[in-house]
């Protein structure tokens, strides 16, 4: 079959490769895929985390072309997205059924594959900073895709959100998804906040967290910045303790929450966000694209 794989040679570090078909383990589903989304992390830190020749993605959605052999999950023909940590971007993929989530008719598979990793990790990262309700919430880097489902989900909770972007251009759209404020880095943002969703790391994180009040907290998600985060503690034991700061780490199985997401989806209540889509032949630009910010939200590929 074909797939994306790293190619350490070819632009971007992606390249097409014929690829042995996955075998399904007993409690794996075979899928066909029909398209697949691309997230900043596993782009941008493909070289340390993959081998070379290794099929690159985590999201992809399609339908079951085999059943589980133990008879978990859903029958041939459903439609479905799925999450694992690799294997995603190819014509055919194999997942457990635990990781994956059935997808109505009405909902496009695109807009379904935008929903594992990014969604998924903003939900789960929300629920880190527990009840939002009536709260302010600092989302960081929320023009990209984890930031935009973080704003509306946030603000779905009852939160009042403060949306961060680099530039007034990549805050278009935040408020028609549910940002009370849009700022444009963190200097007019002099009230605390109870919680902060963090993607951009570096020395925003160290900002964002010196706004947070008694009792909150940071999600750290992600390092889109690609800079560590240095914290003056003895300058923040100043401004008073009860603080934390957690790494985010996104947790399996994913299928409960993809479900929810899905369900969100198809009612509406969710935006997916998709701001670049297009065929997987052109799965290098569209990773430049995102990669350099060009993308609002998140880039989808149609594989078939």
């Amino acid at each position: 079959m074909r797939a994306l794989v790293h190619d350490p040679s070819a632009f971007q570090g992606l390249g097409f490769a014929e690829v042995p078909e996955p075998l399904p383990a007993r409690s794996q589903v075979l899928i066909e895929v029909h398209a697949v989304s691309l997230n900043f992390a596993e782009l941008a830190f493909k070289a340390e985390r993959c081998e070379p020749g290794e099929i690159l993605g985590g999201d992809a959605a399609g339908v079951v072309r085999q059943a589980a052999a133990d008879g978990s999950g859903p029958a041939v023909g459903t439609r479905v997205t799925t999450f694992d940590w690799r294997g995603g971007w190819g014509e055919l993929r194999a997942v457990d059924t635990a990781n994956l989530a059935v997808v109505p008719d009405s909902v496009d598979l695109g807009a379904a594959s935008a929903l594992p990793v990014a969604g998924v990790t903003a939900l789960q990262a929300l629920r880190g900073l527990g009840s939002v309700l009536g709260r302010r919430v600092l989302v960081t880097g929320a023009s990209g895709g984890v930031g935009r489902f973080a704003v509306q989900l946030a603000a779905r909770a009852g939160a009042h959100v403060i949306a961060a972007v680099g530039s007034a251009a990549r805050g278009q759209g935040l408020a028609e998804l549910g940002a009370a404020e849009v700022v444009v880095g963190l200097e007019n943002v002099t009230a605390p906040v109870f919680g902060v969703l963090d993607n951009v790391g570096g020395d925003l994180l160290a900002e964002a967290f010196a706004l947070v009040e008694p009792g909150g907290s940071v999600q750290s998600i992600g390092n889109a910045a690609r800079r560590p985060t240095v914290i003056d503690f003895e300058r923040e034991r100043l401004r008073g303790g009860g603080r934390r700061i957690e790494p985010f780490v996104v947790s399996t199985p994913f299928g409960p929450d993809l479900a929810h997401l899905v369900t969100a989806l198809e009612r509406g209540w969710l935006d997916p966000q998709i701001g670049w889509r297009t065929g997987w032949d052109r799965a290098a630009e569209a990773a430049e694209a995102l990669l350099a910010r060009r993308v609002a939200g998140k880039a989808v590929l149609d594989v078939r």
